[in-house]
């Protein structure tokens, strides 16, 4: 079947008669996990799959490792645990899952999410420096940003503080099926706290900026809250083309940086300033805490898909029909701020 089969998956299956069935294609693009527990009534070794090993821990389970590329783990109706590597595999994992899909107490591919997001940090405080911008304190936007903000906060000897409160009750807007729908919840989503920004020049870190949604209003509330300046930064590089790979990002269209430059889109998120993380950095956080993966998928910022078989006319039947049809950049977001 895996040399059928094209494209990202990691697969968890009951099989009735053979057990608990879990493979991950031969790229390793999306993580897998194997967890471990000694059986509470003393027969042995109890089994877990997960995505993530963050899953292990309130169930009393330990982390033993990741599901290969290209491997078949099989759990039998007895308890036992076999596996079997069905076809050659690379471990190329995408690097979006350290950014933005991964809880920070996970570690895939042998790479702590935490550490990976604190080295995002490291990287996006130099390049912050070289603007020169005047900064009273830093912000993250909650949740995923927490770590770099955290790490850009230490290596520019700036306050941190916490000044976006999140409605816990709001999903993620980032996969919300349309626009509208991400609009509307983006205001029930966060609230800004004056007492955090009243009269300050503010940072904000953001892991990543895809459609602009969310941001072009943090802006806005955080002005509100009695902001004298915007700064934004990503922990991520622009993203600019499709992920193909089982993230809901069809259309390049629908994409903030789309054929902008980084000032325009500082301009069209109503910023004082605007700095990305550069691609050469994200990538040598990853190839420093594991050395031994060759490459990522980063497809999303460079346009290289790892399987080697996604051309210009896949993308373009992509964007054109299925959940990428009627997806287009967000237009003009009413502001809060009264002139």
């Amino acid at each position: 079947m895996m040399k059928i089969l094209k494209g990202a998956y990691s697969c968890i299956c009951l099989v009735k008669g053979v057990g608990l069935v879990a493979f991950r294609d031969p790229h390793g693009i999306r993580p897998l996990s194997i967890g471990k527990r000694e059986g509470l009534d003393g027969s042995g070794p109890e089994w877990a799959i997960a995505s993530e090993d963050c899953a292990f821990g309130p169930i009393c389970f330990e982390r033993v490792r990741d599901v290969q590329p290209g491997e078949m783990v099989i759990i039998s109706e007895e308890g036992q645990l076999v596996s079997k590597q069905c076809v050659p595999g690379v471990l190329n994992p995408c690097i979006f899952e350290y950014i933005y899909l991964s809880r920070p107490d996970s570690v895939q591919n042998d790479i702590s999410v935490y550490n990976f997001q604190l080295g995002l940090g490291t990287h996006l405080a130099r390049k912050i420096k070289e603007r020169n911008w005047d900064i009273d304190v830093v912000v993250p936007v909650p949740d995923g940003s927490r770590p770099a903000a955290i790490q850009v906060s230490a290596e520019m000897n700036l306050p941190y503080r916490e000044g976006l409160v999140k409605n816990r009750y709001v999903g993620r807007t980032f996969i919300m099926p349309d626009q509208r729908m991400r609009e509307m919840s983006v205001r029930r989503k966060l609230n800004a706290m004056p007492a955090v920004f009243e009269g300050k020049n503010v940072l904000l870190i953001d892991d990543s900026i895809v459609r602009g949604t969310t941001m072009a209003q943090i802006v806005d509330m955080v002005r509100k809250a009695g902001a004298e300046k915007v700064y934004l930064a990503s922990s991520a590089p622009p993203v600019r083309h499709p992920n193909v790979y089982g993230v809901d990002m069809p259309n390049r269209k629908e994409f903030v940086a789309d054929g902008l430059t980084e000032a325009e889109v500082c301009e069209v998120l109503r910023a004082d300033g605007l700095v990305y993380q550069d691609l050469e950095d994200l990538l040598d956080v990853g190839y420093t805490l594991n050395p031994s993966i060759s490459r990522f998928d980063a497809a999303c910022f460079d346009g290289h898909y790892v399987t080697g078989d996604i051309d210009a006319e896949y993308l373009e039947e992509l964007e054109n029909s299925g959940r990428g049809a009627q997806r287009t950049r967000a237009g003009k977001i009413a502001s809060l701020v009264t002139a």
